[in-house]
């Protein structure tokens, strides 16, 4: 999982619910064709499909884009030294820790963002 530091390059992933090819694109700077292609290599990865067979990622997608892409553009990873990382058991409790760290994070800065809104 990306660090909190290293999320800073790239945008704020936003509340919704779904996302096209396009918006994950900019969200995790990758162009679409590499996101079709990390979908056959990565089976982890399968957003939902609906008409016209039209792409459409949930946010537990983005943040394992955002993995991928760290994997492979920050530490050097191969695809398959990657898929390989990915599959490890104990990267999913430590992926959980770690969206459970962040989710902490947006608390406190959500409460910090209350405070002064609440400030007469």
């Amino acid at each position: 999982m990306l660090e909190p530091s290293q999320n800073d390059e790239l945008p704020v992933i936003p509340g919704k619910r779904y996302f096209t090819i396009g918006e994950v694109s900019e969200l995790c700077a990758v162009k679409p064709h590499v996101l079709r292609y990390w979908e056959q290599e990565f089976p982890q990865l399968s957003p939902v499909k609906r008409r016209g067979n039209r792409r459409y990622y949930q946010r537990d997608d983005v943040l394992l884009i955002r993995q991928i892409r760290h994997l492979l553009y920050e530490d050097g990873f191969t695809i398959g030294g990657a898929r390989q990382k990915l599959s490890e058991p104990g990267d999913a409790e430590q992926v959980q820790q770690e969206q459970q760290a962040l989710i902490r994070e947006m608390i406190v800065e959500l409460e910090a963002v209350l405070e002064l809104l609440n400030v007469d």
